[in-house]
């Protein structure tokens, strides 16, 4: 249930009125806008008098909503969520890419790649130090040793680091990690997520490979429930019939979440893809769709790659990549 409040009401009034929600059990989630206040309300509302709530004073009307993510939907929260990952912003206009390996393989291979994606107008670093792999028998990653050396680029570049996660155990390694990524395996790992509700830090949430954009949202639910509200979706592609691609690269996401949700959504054409000279117009296709921001895997050397070479773009293809994404995001904006 969402009680959309008049401009004119106090703060007082305001206090009031969420404390006599309180006592009837529900959360009370606050959005501020310029013009108005909504009360988002969370739990069993089916015993609260929707007519009894208009007739006072202070609100201007009372909606209920059907959906099952209450703190995700637009409707409680009508402004775009701008999520900061340690000075760099994304959402609400602020676009970003994050750039780096799909693993981290050596110092010098990652102090290199971030090196030249920065320049080229990365601004969060990507690198994977636990990796989950279809194979026991691939590289599973440098582990807390992977972790070691995204800090060091991080140290070097400035660039804040984007990692994935694979075990609720492994939190007090990612102390210093600026935001920690949910990969589509653990998208509905639900213990995990109850984990990250509990931290303060931006969550990267990748869409699960055959899951809907419902089940998305939930999973987003979950961390929002714990308190924490600085989440950004991802879309990385899922499964269908098709065998030239690895995945299907879901592009209405954007418009449709966007319709959905405040939280900000980035797009990962790599995964989606997984063919490197498909990662170009994916990335551009996303600009224009109105995505904020991109997530894409580059390597030094592709061929040589220990995880993911066939879809890693060389640190001069990802210049033009970038480029191309900027320029079209600069018509797009002409066009508004």
């Amino acid at each position: 249930m969402v009680v959309v409040l008049k401009n004119e009401a106090t703060t007082q009034q305001i206090n009031n009125l969420i404390s006599w929600f309180e006592e009837q059990k529900v959360a009370v989630h606050i959005s501020k806008g310029e013009y108005q206040t909504l009360l988002g309300l969370v739990g069993n509302t089916t015993n609260i008098d929707t007519d009894l709530i208009e007739g006072l004073e202070i609100v201007e009307c009372v909606k209920r909503i059907s959906d099952p993510f209450k703190n995700a939907n637009r409707k409680f929260h009508p402004d775009d969520t701008v999520v900061d990952c340690s000075g760099v912003k994304i959402g609400g206009g602020e676009f970003a890419i994050i750039a780096g390996p799909c693993s981290v393989e050596s110092e010098a291979q990652l102090l290199e790649i971030a090196t030249k994606v920065n320049a080229s107008g990365a601004t969060l670093l990507r690198g994977g130090a636990f990796k989950p792999r279809t194979s026991p028998y691939d590289f599973q990653g440098l582990k807390a040793e992977g972790l070691e050396l995204l800090l060091e680029a991080k140290e070097k570049t400035g660039m804040p680091i984007v990692t994935e996660i694979m075990n609720a155990n492994h939190l007090p390694l990612f102390e210093n990690v600026d935001v920690i990524q949910v990969g589509a395996r653990n998208m509905q790992n639900f213990e995990l997520l109850k984990e990250l509700g509990k931290t303060d830090k931006p969550i990267l949430l990748k869409r699960g490979l055959a899951n809907t954009l419902k089940e998305l949202l939930m999973s987003a639910e979950y961390i929002m429930a714990g308190g924490n509200e600085k989440i950004i979706l991802c879309e990385r592609g899922i499964r269908t019939f098709e065998t030239y691609t690895r995945n299907t690269l879901d592009l209405s996401a954007v418009p449709m979440l966007k319709e959905l949700t405040h939280l900000p959504i980035v797009i990962d054409p790599s995964h989606a893809c997984g063919v490197a000279k498909l990662v170009k117009p994916m990335a551009m296709a996303a600009a224009a769709a109105g995505a904020d921001g991109l997530m894409i895997e580059v390597h030094n050397d592709p061929p040589r790659a220990l995880c993911d070479g066939p879809q890693s773009l060389t640190p001069e293809q990802f210049d033009d990549v970038a480029k191309r994404v900027f320029a079209i995001r600069e018509a797009v904006k002409s066009l508004d």
